[in-house]
């Protein structure tokens, strides 16, 4: 099986939230991932193990 490449791992945006929890961006970032159908594909996806490590990391190399 092809493993799924997702915009959530590379953005900016998901980022900016993870290192700078406080902010309003912030929060508005956590509210889009409530219904967002490309971040729950995301997070079934890295829950079911299906993605590479610097997928979940952000990391590339």
């Amino acid at each position: 099986m092809e493993k799924k490449t997702f915009r959530c791992t590379t953005c900016i945006w998901r980022r900016y939230a993870e290192n700078n929890p406080e902010k309003f961006l912030s929060r508005l970032w956590r509210w889009h991932t409530g219904w967002c159908p490309r971040w729950k594909a995301y997070k079934k996806a890295s829950d079911a193990g299906a993605l590479p490590d610097e997928a979940l990391t952000g990391k590339r190399g």
